[in-house]
């Protein structure tokens, strides 16, 4: 039997699938922000078929129980960056911490709870949604960290008290609101002595 000549439908071959969308490159990371617990992400969308029915970007976090979508916005050009607050922290008008996952502030005190979202503190996983999705490494910040609760060496304190240096904070909790507040007292203690200095030798001169 002759075979098929060009252009005869017996030689017809289907073309090759779209390549499939792809979320490679993309991440999470967890930040200390004035001691706020607030989640870093990078969205890197390939999708060089145009096959994905959204652009909303969408973060899941879960322990096998229970779980939370956070939204993270619309992806556009392919990427999208931004940081949104861990699930259960919370931030007053002027930005200061006045929540946290796992504690809640009653009756003037704070106190541990199993509600708003403390389960997030423990073992959990993450996966970012735009259509096609991707497992991402997340864990809350460690115990060292400022945005663990609102205790301060030992102690609960009350909503809205901020220490001027934690003992609880290491790497992730240092601001620039704290440094300023320490460098602004060093130079008051450093004219407090220059002043003492200035009225000790103009009582010398008087004798």
């Amino acid at each position: 039997m002759a075979a098929a000549e060009p252009g005869d439908p017996g030689s017809y071959a289907p073309p090759p699938p779209p390549p499939t969308p792809s979320l490679v490159g993309s991440s999470v990371d967890v930040a200390c922000v004035r001691d706020v617990p607030t989640i870093a992400y990078h969205v890197v969308v390939s999708d060089p078929g145009s096959l994905t029915g959204s652009g909303t970007a969408v973060l899941v976090l879960s322990d096998g129980v229970n779980r939370v979508d956070v939204t993270l916005g619309d992806v556009r050009s392919g990427s999208l960056d931004g940081t949104v607050l861990w699930p259960g922290a919370s931030v007053d008008a002027n930005g200061e911490a006045n929540g946290w996952p796992g504690w809640v502030f009653r009756d003037g005190a704070w106190s541990e709870t199993d509600g708003n979202y403390a389960w997030t503190r423990g073992a959990i996983s993450a996966t970012i949604r735009v259509n096609p999705e991707i497992q991402v490494a997340l864990s809350y910040p460690p115990a060292t960290s400022a945005c663990v609760s609102p205790k301060v060496g030992g102690t609960l304190v009350s909503a809205g008290y901020r220490p001027l240096v934690s003992a609880e904070s290491t790497s992730l909790a240092a601001t620039g609101g704290q440094v300023g507040v320490v460098a602004a007292i060093s130079a008051a203690a450093v004219g407090a002595v220059a002043l003492g200095g200035v009225v000790l030798v103009a009582r010398r001169r008087r004798v």
